[in-house]
C-alpha cells in the first residue's frame, strides 16, 4: 500500500506523521515554515485523510513499514522521522524496524511505554463504540482531552480546526488504530538503542501523555533532548505552531551542521 501525502521543499527529507485520529492536515503551519530550508513529507496514515485502510489486521508495525515504502516511492534513502501521538508510536516502530534509514527522530506528545491492561480494554470499547455509533463518539470522548486548557478557553479556532479535523475520521480506521495502539510493545528499549539525535517535544498541558514521560524518554535516549512548550496540550504542533516550530528548526538545524 502506498499512503496518500502532501509534500513541500526541498532538501534533507523531514517526515512528519499525524496525530490520532486526525490527517496530514494538521501539518500545514510545519510545511509552511519548513518547506523553504527543507523536504517535508507528511503522510495520511492508512485510513485516514485520503490513504486506504486496506485488510491487514491492526498494527503499529505496518503502519510503520508503510512509512519505508513511501521513502522508497519518493527516492529517499534516509530521513528526519517524527510524529505526534500516534505518529510518535509509528516513528517508534519505524526506529526498531529501519533504524538504518533514520538521520533523526522527532518525539511529540507520545509515550514509549505499552498500554496497561486497562488502557488497552478502553481502546477497544473506543473501538466498538465508533463502529457501532459513528465519529460523534470521537467529539464526546476523546477530542476534550486533545488539547489543553489554553486552547480551550482562549483559542477558539485552534479548538475548532481539531474539532473538525476529528470529525471526519472515518469509524473503520479509528477502529483499526485503536486496536494497533492497543497492541503496541513496550519501546524504551528501541529509544535506549537509537544512535541518532532525537528531539522529545511535549506541551506543558497534555494530560494524555505529559512531560514526565517526555523525560523519561528524553533521559532514555543516548542522544535525546527535550523541549516543553508553554500553553499546549497533547495536539502542541497545532495549538502553539510558532513554538513548536522554533523547537523544530532548532533541532534540525543542529543535524545539518553534525
Amino acid at each position: 500500500m502506498l499512503l496518500h501525502t502532501r509534500s513541500a521543499g526541498s532538501g534533507v527529507p523531514v517526515v512528519l506523521l499525524h496525530a490520532f485520529p486526525l490527517s496530514s492536515a494538521m501539518w500545514h503551519a510545519q510545511r509552511e515554515e519548513l518547506s523553504s530550508r527543507y523536504r517535508v513529507i507528511t503522510p495520511d496514515m492508512r485510513g485516514f485523510g485520503e490513504s486506504p485502510l486496506g485488510d491487514d489486521p491492526p498494527s503499529i508495525d505496518l503502519m510503520a513499514d508503510d512509512v519505508a515504502r513511501l521513502l522508497d516511492a519518493e527516492g529517499v534513502d534516509r530521513a528526519v522521522v517524527g510524529g505526534q501521538s500516534m505518529g510518535g508510536y509509528v516513528t517508534m516502530a519505524f526506529c526498531r524496524r529501519h533504524a538504518d534509514r533514520l538521520l533523526g527522530v522527532v518525539l511529540a506528545d507520545t509515550k514509549a511505554g505499552a498500554d496497561p491492561p486497562q488502557a488497552a480494554l478502553n481502546r477497544e470499547a473506543m473501538a466498538a463504540a465508533v463502529l457501532e455509533h459513528g465519529t460523534s463518539v470521537l467529539s464526546e470522548q476523546v477530542l476534550p482531552n486533545l488539547v489543553g486548557e489554553t486552547t480551550k478557553t482562549g483559542r477558539a479556532m485552534v479548538f475548532g480546526r481539531v474539532r473538525a479535523l476529528t470529525s471526519v475520521a472515518p469509524p473503520r480506521a479509528v477502529a483499526w488504530a485503536q486496536r494497533a495502539m492497543a497492541a503496541r510493545p513496550d519501546s524504551f528499549g528501541t529509544l535506549r538503542a537509537l544512535q541518532v539525535p532525537a528531539l522529545v517535544v511535549v506541551g506543558e498541558e497534555d494530560g494524555l501523555t505529559p512531560p514526565a514521560e517526555a523525560r523519561a524518554m528524553a533521559e532514555a535516549l543516548p542522544y535525546g533532548s527535550l523541549a516543553v512548550i508553554a500553553r499546549a496540550g497533547h495536539l502542541s504542533a497545532l495549538e502553539q505552531p510558532e513554538a513548536f516550530n522554533r523547537a523544530l528548526v532548532e533541532f534540525l538545524g543542529g543535524l545539518r551542521a553534525r
